[in-house]
């Protein structure tokens, strides 16, 4: 409990320190611009494979679960959308990308501190933590909105080819299943969420890989642990938020 209390501690005592007044916005920006590509664009092609694939499974799966003549093929297309939409996109997507972006956050600055790096920026009296975290944390807060949505739509297009390659449900019924009832507010949610589990994945990796002690095999157990602490938090995290904005 006392390690808990002191890792959440110098924590948020990271975070204060990064969120300080930069010295230099034209630095800042460079770095923001690199880390929108190395940590954003670089994440597209990963989560476009999955979602494709996750969007096929859930389409299938909800089609041989509503085979009953009662229930209307529609259900099909309504089903995916609202499981893309509310949580494979925002927590699912998240979780994926707690273990590529956090890790490779992590890694680097482990890395820059074991090799003296980072100490060689304080010493020139540089904002190490602003320097190294910030920019790290706008990228990911700005771009994974971007990651959610086109999650949703190449989703929700994997599940519409697979129903109608697999002869489970007709175009027309897909579609009308997508349309029926929408309501553009899980849209809002499922992008709220997706900005809290930025901040997370970003803040707690860099913060694993700053105070890293040791060598190489320090900096790959911070990597690990790292993720693992991402995927809790984003979990208890997703509870909690959906209790208060769909409750």
């Amino acid at each position: 409990m006392e390690s808990v209390l002191f890792e959440t501690g110098r924590y948020f005592m990271l975070m204060g320190k990064v969120f300080r007044r930069p010295e230099n916005h034209r630095v800042y920006y460079r770095q923001l611009t690199k880390e929108l590509v190395l940590l954003g664009l670089n994440s597209v092609w990963i989560v476009v494979v999955i979602s494709v694939f996750i969007g096929a499974v859930i389409t299938l799966q909800t089609a041989y679960n509503t085979e009953n003549p009662i229930y209307p093929t529609y259900l099909i297309g309504l089903g995916c959308r609202d499981t893309i939409i509310l949580e494979f996109s925002s927590t699912v997507v998240a979780l994926i990308l707690a273990g590529k972006v956090g890790s490779s956050i992590t890694s680097e600055i482990g890395t820059m501190r074991v090799t003296e790096q980072i100490d060689a920026i304080e010493m020139m009296g540089v904002n190490s933590a602003a320097f190294l975290i910030m920019p790290k944390i706008v990228a990911t807060v700005l771009f994974n909105p971007f990651l959610t949505l086109i999650s949703i739509a190449v989703g929700i297009l994997g599940g519409w080819i697979a129903g109608v390659s697999a002869g489970v449900v007709t175009s027309a019924d897909f579609i009308y299943g997508i349309q029926y009832e929408f309501i553009p507010y899980y849209v809002v949610y499922s992008l709220i969420k997706t900005v809290f589990f930025a901040f997370i994945i970003s803040s707690v990796a860099a913060y694993k890989g700053y105070y890293v002690k040791g060598g190489s095999l320090e900096v790959g157990r911070a990597s690990t642990v790292a993720v693992v602490i991402n995927s809790v938090l984003i979990l208890a995290v997703n509870v909690v938020l959906t209790q208060l904005m769909l409750s």
